[in-house]
């Protein structure tokens, strides 16, 4: 589907929640859009209403379906299609939308956006660090006392480690201030 579509307008049925045949959840609603444009009196009127059928997928699907309720005034980007019906004698034509984004359109209200963690698992430890076996340089811990600790640094090296599996966790933007580099 090459044709891609964005359009703001109001969500005129109360979303439902559908599944594919392989279990995908879906949600479904239409949306209502129509142009406002002043008559011959300078008088703001409603044009011409048009409407679509809205449907997102997957996850995209669960979070529309915990936020969007009729009546609400929404944006939606995504795949168009115009696909002919027929029920008995009756024949039509339905403007449809594969959502790939939805949210609330902020000129008429406020939003309270919350992001949902996705938890990323600690990155793997080779058994030969964790029994304390060879060092990426060869040399083992310990011997010589060039990596022998007194407790307290093992208990920061943990901390450490605990900020980074949190910082995996937060996106790239997210994880603090911007270091400038020279190019050459």
């Amino acid at each position: 589907m090459n044709d891609r579509i964005t359009v703001v307008g109001n969500i005129a049925s109360v979303p439902e929640r559908r599944q594919t045949g392989t279990g995908v959840p879906v949600a479904k609603f239409r949306l209502a859009t129509s142009q406002r444009h002043r008559d011959a009196q300078g008088v703001w009127v409603d044009g011409d209403t048009n409407f679509y059928s809205v449907s997102a997928y997957r996850q995209l699907a669960e979070h529309a379906l915990a936020s969007l309720q009729r009546g609400q005034r929404v944006i939606v980007t995504g795949g168009f299609k115009l696909r002919t019906w027929e029920v008995g004698e009756k024949r039509g034509t339905e403007a449809e939308i594969d959502a790939d984004a939805l949210g609330p359109d902020l000129q008429w209200g406020t939003s309270v956006f919350t992001s949902l963690k996705r938890e990323v698992a600690a990155p793997a430890v080779p058994a030969s660090w964790a029994a304390g076996g060879d060092t990426a340089g060869g040399d083992t811990a310990g011997g010589d006392g060039a990596g022998e600790t007194d407790g307290d640094e093992t208990a920061a090296a943990d901390d450490v480690a605990d900020d980074d599996v949190e910082a995996a966790r937060e996106p790239a933007w997210a994880r603090g201030p911007l270091r400038e580099a020279t190019p050459f």
